[in-house]
């Protein structure tokens, strides 16, 4: 009996996990990191200019914000709810940006739409982590973010080969978030057939047996990496326009989504063999390497190797903090997730500023690239000498 529970615990669990990645595909892959491919047509087509676009980046993460401080008093029993609100915000979401013209328009459904999407990660991390407490499936979770990139990037590759402009493409976007959300919604629905018994709960994980990241260094690193890794994820397919030839810049960017699928269970892998902070420093250093390598081999390569190293490592950065957090979050009041998310959007909204102001004089993001790399070597160094009192809080 104990093994066919064991073995209906385990598929439960694989369910729950694979129901939160298709969230974080549509709320995070399709709603937020879709507008990366789609940007350049927007600029070609006319839509916005290179400087709207910019803004309408800075408005999706203003409100990647502002969803983030708004979930943070969120109970993690509301956060199955929440999930299905925020699927059915993102899909209205697109399709509405479809049916826009004017610049200003657009750029405010960036910021709601940012503000969905906050939501989105937010809820599926309190769902699966805290609420049915299957921190194992954290991998699986993150890497949807990846999924949904790659998805979204092969449904506007698509779209291009039928010669369809940005409105066209949106839509295309609205109606590939529409079919993963509904696939989703039915097992959220039934979600109470999903959750199991507090006793049936793994505890003990590989990287509890090392010193804890305390909640003030893992909220100060995280909104460092959100600066780090956003300007090559806003820009990389302007960095390669007119550096490989007839490849299209799409096409680096869902090089980009499929690096980090995977990556998400890798860095877990290191998370439970060498502890959170061995694991970040890992992680930060090589993201850093991977911002910066544009600047050193400005060719086809280091856009190439760019694109696979940051895609294999920005997710792997939530994959460790987030499972890390949730070790240290009895020792905030509102929710460690949400605030984290938070300061990783306020990153966000300073990198995209930052570039901009930095291409002006010279026409070029190496400023920029080089600025966030040093950010994440600075987040880095929040890993290091961590072993005090304060560090070595353990799960309660």
């Amino acid at each position: 009996m104990s093994t066919i529970r064991h073995a209906s615990l385990t598929a439960r669990q694989g369910t729950a996990a694979l129901i939160a990645a298709l969230v974080m595909a549509v709320g995070m892959g399709f709603g937020r990191f879709a507008f990366t491919g789609i940007y350049p047509v927007m600029v070609s087509d006319a839509v916005l200019t290179v400087h709207q676009g910019t803004l309408a980046a800075s408005a999706n993460y203003a409100g990647y914000l502002a969803g983030a401080l708004l979930t943070a008093a969120v109970h993690p029993r509301h956060s199955r709810r929440l999930c299905m609100l925020a699927l059915a915000g993102i899909v209205v979401c697109l399709g509405v940006t479809a049916a826009l013209n004017a610049p200003w328009l657009i750029i405010a459904m960036r910021g709601i739409t940012g503000a969905v999407s906050a939501v989105t990660m937010v809820a599926a991390s309190l769902w699966l982590l805290q609420h049915r407490g299957h921190t194992s499936g954290a991998p699986m979770l993150y890497a949807g973010v990846g999924l949904g990139i790659v998805l979204s990037s092969e449904m506007l590759i698509a779209g291009r080969a039928f010669d369809l402009h940005s409105a066209g493409l949106w839509w295309v976007l609205a109606a590939g978030a529409l079919i993963l959300g509904a696939i989703a919604l039915p097992s959220l629905a039934l979600d109470a057939r999903l959750v199991d018994s507090p006793g049936q709960r793994a505890t003990l994980h590989g990287h509890e047996s090392f010193p804890a990241l305390g909640a003030g260094r893992l909220i100060a690193l995280y909104g460092l990496a959100g600066f780090g890794y956003i300007i090559t994820a806003t820009y990389l397919p302007f960095f390669v326009r007119n550096a490989i030839g007839s490849i299209d810049p799409i096409q680096v960017w869902a090089l980009f989504g499929l690096g980090a699928a995977p990556s998400c269970f890798i860095w877990h892998a290191l998370h439970m063999r060498l502890g959170t902070r061995r694991a970040l420093f890992l992680n930060l250093a090589l993201q850093a390497i991977g911002v910066i390598l544009p600047v050193v081999a400005p060719n086809p390569a280091g856009y190439l190797g760019s694109a696979l190293i940051v895609g294999g490592t920005f997710m792997g950065t939530t994959t460790i903090a987030m499972l890390a957090a949730r070790r240290v979050a009895h020792t905030m009041r509102v929710s460690i997730l949400a605030v984290m998310t938070a300061c990783f959007g306020i990153g966000q909204i300073v990198g995209p500023l930052v570039a901009n102001a930095m291409y002006a004089p010279h026409h070029s993001f190496s400023g920029s690239l080089v600025t966030a790399a040093a950010a994440l070597a600075a987040a880095g160094l929040f890993c290091i000498r961590v072993g005090t009192s304060g560090e070595r809080q353990t799960a309660s």
